[in-house]
């Protein structure tokens, strides 16, 4: 069966050997398989992206060799689609605004005798403004107090038609359990869509069929199944594979500075030499 992947990087830097090995495996599943590749540029964090870093992912990119099917799809150019999909869940309960406070959360959870916190790694919000009548929301919308919208994870399971599971290349199926996640952010005065929510519908949209990405998204499946059974999208196959780590055992990350690809091209490093580095 043919398939549709993509490989789906964050202009908040200039792309390093961990994302080439990314973009790399991506590509390769696609073209071996004889299915469709495409490009997505995933930018709807304004605080952290800059257009001069998606005009280098396509050069670096380019420049290793890789081609793509279709056109590149920015994010920040579709954001009516988010604010749609953001209605339906209104419409139906599934999300709230929240008035919190990244401190008053982090007191909150802190005064807890117990302080869950999500799979990937950060405290679950404890659900203070849930509590809040539709009158105090309202009130409090109206006098210009900042938000952010919540999914109201309860509820958002309730609302999923029968059991949720996904399917990992090379696996049974998997049960999911999004609730660890607790009630998420799906959008904020600054991202007016959050990575979960535009991830999922832009799979749908495009019609991936099988997503790849790294084995530190795994976790994230289970939420993305979640919104997808949620909106009525189609569940894509996955595949998460295995991350690169620099000669300390460290994950090549951009916070830590990893060598980037335009770094090694002015060394002069070949796209093949930069393609073998990168495991390809």
């Amino acid at each position: 069966m043919s398939i549709v992947t993509r490989f789906a990087p964050s202009p908040t830097g200039f792309l390093h050997l961990g994302h080439a090995f990314s973009a790399l495996t991506a590509w390769r599943r696609a073209r071996e398989a004889g299915g469709k590749i495409l490009l997505r540029i995933e930018d709807i964090d304004p605080g952290r992206c800059r257009p001069e870093f998606a005009a280098a992912i396509e050069a670096d990119l380019a420049w290793l060799g890789l081609n793509w099917d279709g056109p590149v799809r920015v994010q920040t150019q579709h954001l009516a689609e988010y604010q749609a999909a953001l209605d339906g869940l209104r419409a139906r309960g599934l999300i709230y605004p929240c008035f919190c406070t990244r401190a008053e959360i982090a007191a909150e959870v802190a005064a807890s005798a117990s302080a869950p916190h999500t799979p990937d790694g950060g405290p679950r919000y404890p659900g203070t403004c849930r509590r809040l009548s539709a009158d105090q929301r309202a009130t409090r919308i109206a006098r210009g107090d900042p938000y952010v919208l919540r999914l109201d994870m309860a509820a958002a399971l309730d609302a999923a038609p029968g059991p949720l599971w996904f399917e990992e290349e090379g696996q049974p199926k998997i049960a999911c359990d999004p609730a660890p996640f607790g009630d998420v952010v799906l959008a904020r005065k600054d991202a007016p869509a959050s990575y979960h929510l535009c991830v999922t519908h832009d799979d749908a949209l495009q019609g991936v069929t099988l997503v790849t990405r790294g084995k530190d998204l795994r976790a994230a499946t289970h939420l993305h199944r979640l919104l997808q059974a949620l909106m009525g999208w189609p569940a894509p196959r996955y595949a998460h594979h295995r991350l690169l780590f620099d000669a300390t055992g460290r994950r090549l990350a951009k916070r830590d500075t990893a060598a980037t690809l335009r770094q090694l091209r002015l060394a002069g490093a070949s796209p093949a030499q930069v393609r073998a580095m990168a495991g390809g």
